[in-house]
């Protein structure tokens, strides 16, 4: 079952068509450019599992330089715009539950997954992490990247619940307004919730976004 509220995917659904404008920002600009070089570096020769690939703008970065990717994503809108990225004729892109990839997907060497850690809740986080590892082969390497606390300037905390999920207001182009989770684990955190089954670990801060790698161990 997903942990993914209706609320959510509808706030993504409807931002979709112009999702890729947080890319734009011109605060952001050193750190997306560092990202499109390092991303297909670390994953390239690889066959790489993306999850909640989005509209697929970290896809069509990584794509060119892989064996062969899966992309997924729980909801369809975003889904058909990054099946229209250029550069990803070797990319099948799958409708899919991040807490719930299917075994027909296949077995895979690498993972990543960019700005989703953020939206799983505090209680999914075991089910997402094991979701993933489910389908990936031992030394598999994962990387993901996610939004840093300096995105609070623009989206201010509004409510923290038992669980210690955090959540923040969102208004889209049409006016109507979003209740987003939206967590920012800290490095420790992080490290935490990795190392039990990471045989490596590896943690990068940069102006905008945080950086994590890890490998499962090998056989």
């Amino acid at each position: 079952m997903t942990h993914a509220s209706a609320d959510m995917r509808a706030y993504y659904a409807e931002r979709a068509p112009y999702y890729d404008a947080v890319y734009l920002k011109p605060e952001r600009q050193a750190d997306v450019a560092f990202l499109r070089e390092h991303l297909p570096a670390r994953l390239q020769a690889r066959t790489v599992l993306e999850v909640a690939c989005g509209t697929g703008y970290w896809t069509q970065h990584i794509a060119p330089v892989v064996r062969r990717m899966v992309a997924t994503d729980l909801t369809a809108e975003p889904l058909a715009l990054a099946r229209q990225r250029p550069h990803t004729a070797n990319v099948s892109f799958q409708q899919a539950d991040a807490y719930a990839l299917p075994h027909h997907l296949g077995q895979f060497d690498g993972a990543f997954a960019g700005l989703w850690l953020s939206h799983v809740p505090v209680q999914g986080r075991g089910a997402f992490f094991q979701s993933m590892h489910a389908r990936l082969s031992p030394g598999a390497r994962v990387v993901l990247i996610d939004n840093g606390a300096i995105q609070l300037q623009d989206f201010p905390i509004t409510e923290t619940d038992a669980d210690g999920n955090t959540y923040q207001q969102r208004v889209l182009r049409d006016g109507s307004m979003h209740r987003v989770l939206k967590n920012f684990p800290t490095e420790a955190e992080l490290q935490s919730l990795l190392l039990p089954f990471a045989a490596s670990f590896i943690y990068r801060a940069l102006d905008n976004f945080w950086l994590c790698e890890y490998e499962l161990p090998a056989a």
